[in-house]
């Protein structure tokens, strides 16, 4: 299993966070979740076959690009 905790500067609400949340967890080999608002930091585990490629693409599809590290 892999965990990633990443910045998303554009969560400014909780509904940001439930739609990250909402649109990750439907990729297959997504285990969990996490969001806050607050800190705009997210953590997300996988196993294949999610990849981090695929859900950074998800996250800039739906306009929460992780920041760059």
């Amino acid at each position: 299993m892999q965990t990633k905790t990443f910045s998303v500067p554009n969560i400014g609400c909780d509904g940001c966070v439930r739609t990250i949340v909402n649109e990750l967890s439907q990729q297959p080999g997504v285990v969990t979740v996490a969001g806050d608002k607050d800190s705009k930091i997210v953590t997300v585990q996988w196993d294949a076959p999610a990849t981090w490629a695929g859900i950074q693409a998800t996250l800039t599809e739906i306009d929460y690009a992780p920041a760059l590290n």
